[in-house]
């Protein structure tokens, strides 16, 4: 058996700061060569930001009742002695809650009041109003401090009728999904709408963020749950009961909020829990097995997963063993099957991912860094053809050669003309994509879908207005495409020019590719879609819940036109910042061309000893060259192995 899941997560994490150490080193020894312009210095900046700050999110999601919160126990809190996440019997969880650690905070727990549903405003922007979150702190060394403050996450009040449909608990036109009522008529509902939990756990300091999700009826009252927070989860856990299997409550969750989550079918894993409960002393342990297998392949085919998707698991056993160090009951529970799927399932792709991400930027980085030496080597060629030109030569000669030199530069001079025309057109171009890319456009072409999800009793016509929404957002995208070709094709000519006419070594960047957006459009889309079937005809009624969908799409929307125009706005600075490299080397060279000339005038000497600092400095950047190759491909060759595995310090 291989790593558990901790182990792999506090190797993927010694692997994910090692490399960002490395990179600042990289970075800092480009500075020191001067060998650091805006658009590499943005690209190692952003590519540290990604690998230092990655998150992986683990949503475990169940209806109630089904060891949803043990399960959590079991595999990441054991080492605490005893349960931190309320797992009692019945509904404990109602409250979504976010388990998670920002080192800028204080240990706390952090609860928003289930009255917030009634504002005009989603999760996202709550986030950040800390005044309306009760705020409790955590002692991270007390596991029944800790323990006693989480359980407030299950805490629940008694409202009325018309308050509990206000709040999304109640719906008259489906009375089977509606909370039994007490004897004064009142309606039990969560006290809390959210609950983020931020805790130095080793795990969570990681970079593990953990979702833990209610039932059915409380998924599905909080639409920006299920739209934006379950589908960015890189691994989704569903649990259901072995006892019973996959009953229908459990079915319209996957249906509704799971079948099109995550990236893969390898990132959803189904646990069939609490397998304790068929070990029956009156029957042998094959006709147990044989009854679980049974269990697991019902499961899968009713799922449409893989068997090997559905694991046997019991939590509580899991916990009990762990707690009491008993290695024949923990591998009985089948715990450790699941912790090594969600090792291989998670930090495997999680590592492509980043792997994928350092290679394109490393690549970027070695090219424009290369592409300065050999600018600054042909420089040094240029200056030791004019020099060796000089040998035996009189001072009338040098003092031609020196007004040569000052009158190209004042030549040159006229190329700053030409690239700040270019750069206008270019500003332009990109103001253009940003003002289609931004928050104002995207409310606009929102308007419509907006209006009809407002409108008042059955939503007619909506799913018509979110297909002409989309088609309006993936037209966005097209003119964004087309306009960053049209920069492209425009900035490969004026370079070609200036390389003709300069001899400058511009090359335009290829291409921006926006097809991961159009991806997650339609993965928002379909999403989205699901909540126009039938079953949710009546939520869509309630001017609410109607309320919170819009929000919930517009603020995942949001993200995505922001990573694009971000993405622009890198690719666009990787062809300015060569402008901008050049024109600088250029100059340089000019200085250094009338300072070599001045102090041959000035002594003999002069001549042979600027040949020999150009053959010095001739010889220092193929150093500086090697050293370059040696360093990004030994970033590479780090990504590519396993996170304990080290290599020498860049130097």
């Amino acid at each position: 058996m291989g790593p558990s899941f901790n182990e792999q997560f506090e190797q993927h994490d010694a692997w994910r700061r090692d490399f960002a150490r490395r990179l600042r080193q990289l970075a800092e020894w480009l500075s020191s060569h001067d060998l650091m312009d805006d658009s590499v210095r943005e690209r190692l900046q952003r590519l540290e930001e990604q690998v230092r700050t990655d998150k992986i999110m683990v949503a475990f999601v169940a209806e109630f009742s089904r060891g949803k919160s043990e399960l959590i126990n079991a595999i990441f809190f054991a080492g605490y002695g005893r349960r931190i996440m309320p797992a009692s019997a019945g509904r404990t969880t109602m409250c979504p809650t976010e388990l998670g650690y920002e080192a800028a905070l204080p240990s706390s727990l952090r609860l928003l009041p289930i009255e917030t549903r009634l504002l005009p405003k989603g999760l996202s922007e709550w986030r950040a109003t800390p005044e309306r979150w009760l705020e409790i702190a955590l002692d991270a060394n007390d596991g029944e401090q800790i323990a006693a403050a989480i359980g407030k996450v299950a805490e629940t009040e008694r409202v009325s009728v018309d308050d509990a449909r206000a709040l999304g608990f109640w719906h008259d036109e489906l009375p089977e999904e509606n909370p039994p009522q007490t004897a004064e008529g009142l309606v039990e509902v969560p006290k809390w709408r959210h609950a983020i939990i931020n805790l130095p756990h080793p795990l969570l300091q990681h970079g593990l963020v953990i979702l833990d999700t209610p039932g059915l009826n409380a998924v599905g009252a909080e639409p920006e749950l299920t739209v934006n927070l379950i589908p960015q989860a890189h691994a989704v856990v569903f649990i259901l009961a072995a006892d019973t299997g996959v009953t229908r409550s459990d079915l319209a969750i996957w249906r509704e909020h799971l079948i099109d989550t995550a990236d893969s079918a390898e990132a959803r894993l189904v646990v069939l829990n609490k397998i304790d409960t068929l070990w029956d002393t009156l029957s042998s342990a094959h006709e147990v097995q044989t009854q679980l297998e049974r269990q697991r392949q019902n499961s899968a085919e009713t799922l449409g997963v893989s068997p090997e998707q559905v694991l046997l698991v019991s939590a509580q056993k899991g916990l009990v063993a762990k707690i009491s160090c008993d290695d024949i009951m923990l591998e009985a529970s089948g715990l450790p099957e699941l912790e090594d799927a969600l090792a291989e399932g998670i930090m495997g792709r999680r590592q492509s991912i980043l792997r994928s991400a350092i290679g394109v930027a490393l690549a970027g980085v070695s090219s424009e860094t290369s592409r300065m030496l050999n600018i600054r080597r042909r420089d040094l060629d240029d200056q030791m053809i004019e020099l060796g030109s000089l040998r035996g030569k009189n001072i009338a000669v040098i003092s031609a050669m020196r007004q040569r030199i000052e009158q190209e530069s004042e030549e040159f001079g006229h190329c700053a003309a030409k690239i700040h025309a270019v750069r206008a057109v270019h500003l332009k171009l990109l103001r253009e994509i940003f003002e289609r890319l931004g928050a104002k456009a995207l409310k606009g072409k929102l308007a419509g879908l907006t209006q009809a999800l407002r409108q008042k009793g059955l939503k007619l016509g909506v799913k018509k207005a979110y297909a002409e929404t989309f088609e309006q957002l993936r037209s966005v995208l097209d003119h964004a495409q087309a306009s960053a070709t049209e920069i492209h094709a425009m900035l490969a000519g004026t370079f070609r020019q200036l390389n003709a006419e300069f001899g400058f070594s511009l090359q335009v960047p290829p291409v921006l590719q926006l097809d991961q957006f159009m991806l997650d459009l339609v993965r928002i889309e379909r999403g989205h879609v699901q909540y126009l079937g039938v079953g949710n005809t009546l939520k869509l009624v309630q001017p609410e819940f109607a309320e919170r969908l819009a929000r919930a799409l517009s603020t995942r929307l949001r993200a995505v036109f922001e990573s694009a125009a971000n993405d622009l706005e890198l690719w666009s600075n990787s062809a300015t910042a060569q402008l901008d490299a050049q024109l600088r080397e250029r100059k340089r060279s000019f200085s250094r061309r009338i300072e070599a000339v001045d102090r041959i005038q000035a002594a003999a000497s002069g001549l042979e000893e600027r040949i020999a600092e150009i053959e010095d400095g001739e010889r220092s950047l193929d150093s500086l060259g090697l050293r370059l190759q040696s360093l990004t491909e030994s970033l590479l060759t780090f990504s590519e192995r396993a996170p304990h595995l080290a290599l020498p310090e860049p130097a």
